[in-house]
């Protein structure tokens, strides 16, 4: 699907290398059809030295050469990026855009101009386990684009984790999720960790049994497909000390704060998308 393929990556931040990794170790894809357009000189020969990629500091060579773009550049870039290289992006290339919050039909419209024009865009949002190949992004396709260019989509980040097809509508959501969801993780690990430490545990201690205890966890929820409650319930005996755990947390309101931190990162990514939109009105007028 992808073995003839030239991708090029605009951005050769941690999300672009986890990906470009994640490609060639499973030999999706050759070193040589992979081209990632940097800024940063030190950067570029980074990558080229680790991944044997073709790297450039030029956007539009790299728009020249590949038949599918990733946008991995940051959302307040996203439009002057857009404007260096619409000239050059045809009906025939995928566009992929990992850049939060901007919706497909600014892509859309700054690629076009004035003009009627169709384009294969899709929009992703992927977190940052991907770094270590256990991601998860959530694809959402614009109107225009085939269901062979979206099995294209999947397959790209596959190579980085699990894939889901959702409606554009609900990235704020996802964003909120599973986007931001590996900062509140971190911050459970740490809280767990810190617990165990005033307990009396060595710190090397507490964060293995932790980290372990919660990688654990996930995988027990994953492969068994039990609902959570069935798996909590297993490990809480009548009077005994999960149950004691479990009070107190309830008592410190964990349910309500994690689906209250959920809702404040999906209104506020619904709110950096309405930024965008404004600002690309504005430019436009």
């Amino acid at each position: 699907m992808l073995t003839n393929k030239k991708i090029g990556f605009i951005g050769g931040g941690n999300m672009a290398e986890a990906i470009v990794k994640g490609l060639l170790s499973a030999s999706f894809i050759s070193a040589r059809n992979i081209i990632v357009s940097e800024p940063s000189k030190s950067k570029r020969e980074a990558l080229q030295k680790d991944y044997k990629v073709k790297v450039t500091a030029d956007n539009l060579e790299l728009v020249k050469k590949c038949e599918i773009v990733v946008l991995a550049v940051k959302p307040q870039i996203l439009n002057s990026v857009l404007h260096d290289i619409r000239s050059l992006v045809d009906s025939d290339k995928l566009i992929i855009s990992v850049a939060a919050g901007v919706p497909i039909s600014i892509i859309d419209g700054v690629l076009s101009g004035n003009e009627n024009k169709k384009f294969n865009v899709v929009r992703t949002m992927p977190n940052t386990p991907a770094l270590v190949q256990e991601g998860v992004t959530a694809i959402a396709s614009g109107k225009h684009v085939s269901k062979k260019a979206i099995k294209i989509v999947h397959r790209i980040f596959e190579a980085v984790g699990l894939t889901v097809d959702v409606e554009e509508g609900h990235l704020d959501a996802v964003t909120g999720l599973s986007g931001s969801g590996p900062a509140y993780i971190f911050m459970i690990i740490e809280a767990l960790s810190d617990a165990g430490v005033k307990m009396g545990l060595s710190r090397e201690v507490a964060n293995t049994l932790t980290l372990q205890t919660i990688l654990g966890s996930a995988k027990l929820a994953q492969e068994t497909g039990k609902h959570p409650g069935q798996l909590k319930d297993m490990v809480t005996s009548p009077a005994g000390t999960t149950i004691a755990g479990l009070h107190a947390l309830e008592d410190g309101g964990i349910r309500t704060t994690i689906m209250n931190a959920v809702e404040e990162a999906t209104l506020r990514s619904r709110e950096l998308g309405d930024n965008a939109l404004i600002a690309n009105m504005r430019e436009n007028k």
